[in-house]
């Protein structure tokens, strides 16, 4: 079963053969289609995790629910050849986040209920993520509450999956999709709080769902790595160290690594080495993906000066439509336009799937077509690449160059988690 590579690492780790998985959080399908491609190439399983935000029964902000998600994912398998028994789902920050602004109760409901679709959808990998208040309570909550609820959540899960599903827990949960506040005073989460977690966990574990609690594979702290709208904390071994000899007491368990986005690779690999062998990566991708589309139309403008601009485009559309981006980017309008476009947080990913926004890239497409574009104009707006087409490497299409944008990202990460 795919599964069993999630359930090994801890062991693996302990007998001294570390490697990591590569967590790919997007529902973009060129993102998933490069994810695929490159676990094939490297004989690995692919796990692909959807947010509570992008996926929920309501549909989310992509449309779909967790079992149209997992068909989408699995018809681009099945076009590029991934064998789907080597795709591994999993639901990322599963809990009352989208309705935290309804009372505790309802929203709880509303969580057991995305759970539930899930668990019934088969997805393998569940994160409960129960940390953040609901309307009327702390913006942070204590610790007894937040593993109570994740607890319920894992209650309904078991009652709902076709399999028996793995789960990450964990109450120093990074703010999905980075953060939105200043770094200077990040730090990695303190020893004593991992086994407090821990312990709190197990309890509420037991009393409700108790044959869940043998499953808990991993657990979610804060190892000092983050990356806000023009920043990005690298990770520092020496910080996290006393973090990650808690593992040595704590058998059968390792911890996952969010907001993994920009790190280089060297720091990937300490990650891995020291116990954070799931490392979660969803903006980064998305980010390479929007730097490509936007150099691709530089040389479409050069091409048919004439022709509609991408990122202006897209300007109108985020202008129209603020929500995603408004209460996350400040500074002057200048400033936030700038935010809009190249921000690390990369909050145009939310725009994509807007019918406007596809219309858009497909017309971009259209115009370039599948044809061999000049390689001068490649060096100028996609320089990463030409080395490649000028030693027929890569073949310099429109579409392959946006697979190979994230695809070099992706590498990036298959290396740092390779055994």
């Amino acid at each position: 079963m795919s599964i069993d590579t999630l359930k090994r690492l801890a062991t693996d780790r302990a007998a001294g053969r570390p490697s990591g998985i590569t967590s790919v959080c997007s529902a973009h399908p060129l993102v998933i289609e490069a994810a695929l491609l490159q676990a094939r190439e490297d004989g690995t399983e692919a796990l692909i995790e959807a947010t509570c935000n992008q996926v929920n029964q309501d549909g989310g902000y992509t449309g779909m629910d967790p079992a149209a998600f997992r068909d989408f994912v699995m018809s681009i398998a099945d076009r590029v050849g991934f064998n789907r028994d080597r795709i591994i789902l999993g639901g990322d920050h599963l809990g009352p986040n989208p309705w935290k602004h309804l009372p505790a109760e309802d929203a709880m409901q509303r969580a057991e209920d995305m759970i539930a679709a899930y668990a019934l959808a088969g997805y393998e990998k569940l994160h409960l993520d129960c940390s953040m208040g609901c309307a009327g309570e702390p913006a942070a909550l204590a610790d007894e509450l937040t593993a109570a609820r994740a607890a319920r959540l894992a209650a309904r899960a078991e009652a709902c999956a076709p399999a028996a599903p793995v789960y990450i827990i964990g109450t120093e949960v990074p703010t999905p999709g980075g953060a939105t506040e200043a770094l200077d005073h990040l730090v990695p989460t303190e020893a004593g709080a991992v086994r407090a977690t821990y312990d709190v966990h197990e309890r509420a574990f037991r009393e409700v769902a108790p044959g869940a609690w043998s499953r808990v594979i991993a657990m979610v702290v804060q190892p000092g790595v983050e990356f806000g709208h023009e920043e990005v904390v690298i990770y520092r071994p020496d910080a996290a160290r006393d973090l990650a000899a808690t593992l040595t007491g704590l058998p059968g368990l390792v911890f996952e690594a969010h907001s993994t986005d920009y790190q280089p690779e060297a720091a990937l690999r300490r990650l891995v080495l020291d116990g954070f062998p799931i490392l979660k990566v969803g903006p980064g991708l998305t980010f390479a993906l929007r730097e490509t589309l936007y150099g691709l139309d530089a040389i479409a403008h050069a091409m048919l000066p004439a022709a509609p601009r991408l990122p202006a485009e897209m300007e109108t559309l985020m202008l129209a439509e603020p929500k995603h981006w408004q209460s996350h980017y400040p500074g002057t309008p200048n400033e936030q336009r700038l935010l809009r476009h190249y921000s690390y947080s990369d909050r145009i990913r939310y725009y994509w799937p807007d019918p406007q926004a596809r219309a858009a890239t497909d017309a971009l497409m259209q115009r370039l077509g599948d044809t061999r574009l000049s390689e001068t104009l490649i060096s100028q707006y996609l320089p990463r690449f030409y080395d490649r087409v000028m030693t027929g490497a890569l073949t310099p299409d429109a579409r392959t160059l946006l697979i190979e944008a994230v695809r070099d990202v992706l590498r990036l990460y298959a290396r740092a988690c390779a055994a």
